[in-house]
C-alpha cells in the first residue's frame, strides 16, 4: 500500500492539500487526514510543495509505428514504454494512421496488449486512413462490441489529399456501425478523424450529420490546430461537436499551425465549452511536410512529452487555469472516450497519478499504482529497453 501526504490534488478539480491511500492499482481514499493502516507494509511519500494530478491520457498515438509517406526508410518505431512515462502519460488510445495498407490493426492491438501487461494502460481504434477501412473481424462494429481494447474507429481521414475521399453515405455507413457496437459493448463507439489541409474542412461531418440521425458528438475530429482556416471553423464546431489539438507538430510547423496552449485560450475565448475540448500528441506518427505542388519536403515524429509541455504553458504563458487546463489531457478524454477508472482522482479509480513541481515539470508518475517516474528519473522501462 501507499500513502501520499501533503499533496495539493487537482481531480482534476482543485481539492486542496490531502493525503492519498493507495491500494494495489486502485485509490482506496482521499481525506485531509488517514491514519495508516495497522498490520500492513505500507510506504509514505511526502508530496509537500507538490501538485498531485491524474496521469495524462494521451488518445492519439501510433503505438505500433506509422510513416511511410517518404517511402520504407521514413517508417516510423514503436512506441516505448520509457518515451510513454517521460510524457507524464499513464494510458493511450492507439491507432493505425495513413498506411492501413502494409500495417495491420492486428499489430496495434497486440501492442497495446504487450503495453498492459508492462504497466501501462492502453485501448486502441479499430481502422486507418481508408475507406472501406481494415479491421481485424470484417467488420468495424463487429471489432468494436467483441474486442475489449477497440473503442471506436480511427483515424479516418477526411478533406485530405491521402484520404480515400469518402462518399456521404460511405461515412454514415462506418459511423453508424461504430456507434452500434459502441452500444453492445459499452464503449464509446466513436470516429476518430484525421482532419486535413482542404479548403471548409468540416463539410463532411456536416454532411453526414444532415443526411442521417447521427450526432457530431459522434466524432472526435483532430489536427484542429493545424491551419488558420480549420482552427476558425473549429470555434464553431466545437460549441456543438469536440475538438482535439495536436501538441507534437509544434514547433516544427510554426508558419502553419496554431500554439496548442494558445488553441486551448482561444477556444474558450470563443465559446467553446472547456469538456468538448481534447489535446493528444499524434506521436510515433510521421509528421509531414508537402509544398504545393504535393511533393514530400519535410518529415518529424511526434513525442508524447508534447502533452506536457503544452499544459505548463497553457498555464504558464496563457494564465489558463490549472484545474481547467488539466481537463483537457485527463477528464474530457476519459469521459469522452467512456474509458473506465481514468481521468479522474476519486476512491475507486485507477491509481495513476502525476507528481508536479511549481513549474509543472514532472517529479514522480504512478501508473495503475506502480512508480513509473521517481524524483525525475524513469525507473519502468519496456522489456526491450
Amino acid at each position: 500500500m501507499l500513502l501520499i501526504r501533503n499533496a495539493l490534488v487537482y481531480a482534476p478539480e482543485f481539492l486542496g492539500k490531502k493525503e492519498l491511500l493507495i491500494g494495489g492499482n486502485t485509490i482506496l481514499g482521499i481525506s485531509d487526514q488517514i491514519e495508516l493502516p495497522q498490520g500492513l507494509d505500507v510506504e509514505v511519500v511526502d508530496a509537500k510543495g507538490l501538485s498531485v494530478v491524474p496521469g495524462l491520457i494521451d488518445n492519439h498515438v501510433h503505438i505500433a509505428g506509422a510513416g511511410g509517406e517518404g517511402g520504407p526508410a521514413t517508417r516510423t518505431p514503436e512506441l516505448t514504454l520509457s518515451r510513454m512515462f517521460e510524457g507524464g502519460v499513464t494510458t493511450v488510445i492507439g491507432c493505425l494512421g495513413t498506411d492501413g495498407l502494409t500495417r495491420s490493426v492486428e499489430a496495434v492491438l497486440m501492442k497495446a496488449k504487450s503495453l498492459r501487461l508492462q504497466g501501462a494502460s492502453a485501448w486502441i481504434w479499430t481502422g486507418a486512413y481508408q475507406v472501406p477501412t481494415p479491421t481485424i473481424t470484417g467488420d468495424p462494429g463487429r471489432d468494436i462490441a467483441l474486442i475489449d481494447e477497440i473503442i471506436g474507429v480511427g483515424e479516418l481521414a477526411i478533406s485530405d489529399h491521402r484520404s480515400s475521399c469518402p462518399t456521404t453515405n460511405e461515412l454514415i455507413r462506418i459511423t453508424a456501425q461504430a456507434r452500434v457496437g459502441g452500444m453492445l459493448g459499452k464503449k464509446a463507439g466513436m470516429i476518430n478523424i484525421h482532419m486535413g489541409d482542404a479548403k471548409d474542412p468540416f463539410s463532411p461531418l456536416h454532411e453526414v450529420v444532415n443526411h442521417s440521425e447521427l450526432k457530431y458528438t459522434q466524432f472526435l475530429p483532430t489536427h484542429c490546430n493545424r491551419n488558420s482556416y480549420i482552427f476558425e471553423d473549429s470555434k464553431t464546431y466545437g460549441k456543438t461537436g469536440y475538438v482535439d489539438i495536436t501538441t507534437s507538430s509544434w514547433p516544427y510547423f510554426q508558419d502553419e499551425e496554431i500554439k496548442p496552449s494558445a488553441s486551448l485560450k482561444i477556444l474558450l475565448d470563443a465559446g467553446v465549452p472547456a469538456n468538448h475540448i481534447t489535446f493528444s500528441s499524434d506521436s510515433c506518427g510521421s509528421l509531414p511536410g508537402f509544398d504545393e505542388q504535393g511533393f514530400l519536403v519535410k518529415l518529424e515524429m511526434g513525442l508524447p512529452s508534447s502533452n506536457l509541455r503544452e499544459l505548463a504553458d497553457c498555464v504558464a504563458v496563457e494564465k489558463i487555469p490549472l484545474e481547467t487546463a488539466l481537463k483537457v489531457l485527463t477528464s474530457n478524454v476519459a469521459t469522452i472516450l467512456k474509458l473506465p477508472g481514468k481521468g479522474f482522482i476519486s476512491p475507486g479509480m485507477d491509481a495513476d497519478l502525476l507528481f508536479l513541481d511549481k513549474e509543472l515539470k514532472m517529479v514522480h508518475l504512478l501508473a495503475m499504482g506502480k512508480w513509473a517516474v521517481r524524483s525525475g528519473e524513469i525507473i519502468k522501462r519496456g522489456t526491450y529497453e
